[in-house]
Formats: C-alpha cells, structure tokens, sequence
C-alpha cells in the first residue's frame, strides 16, 4: 500500500476510471454480441442493433477506453456483415 498521500488518491483514483473503463468495454462487447446475433438470424431490428454497436464503440473511443481505429475496424466489420446480409 502506498504511504505518500498523493500516491493514495491515485489509487483510488485507478480503481475508480479501472471499474468505468470495464463497464464501458463490456458495453461495446455485448453490443457486438447482439448486432452478429441478429445479423446471423435475420432479425428485423438488425440495423438498429448496428446503430448501437456504432454508437458504443464511438463513446467508448470518445472516452479513451480504446483507440478510435479500434472503433473504426469494429464498425467497418459490422458494416460489411450487414451489408452481405
């Protein structure tokens, strides 16, 4: 444990932006789960299940959670499965 105060707060201060920066990427994890999902079955609510995977990768980038390439790459995918569809 750290014993300088300074060092203290930036542990809490981890632990805090470690536990957001989680539920953002499982965010987008699961958004890309339902989007293939529906993809995959056909779902007439596919292209909005598109929309929000586009969406959560962007905040997330916004966010610093990933790189805004990643979120780029993970939108292209998306994109191009859906348009094979």
């Amino acid at each position: 444990m750290a014993n300088i105060k300074s060092a203290e707060k930036r542990v809490r201060q981890t632990a805090t932006r470690s536990l957001r920066n989680k539920a953002t990427k499982t965010r987008v994890k699961n958004a890309r789960k339902t989007a293939v999902e529906a993809l995959k079955t056909g779902d007439k609510a596919a292209s909005a299940k598109v929309a929000e995977l586009a969406s959560a990768a962007d905040k997330a980038a916004n966010r610093g959670v990933i790189h805004r390439n990643k979120a780029s790459r993970i939108k292209a995918r998306i994109a191009r499965d859906a348009k094979k569809k």
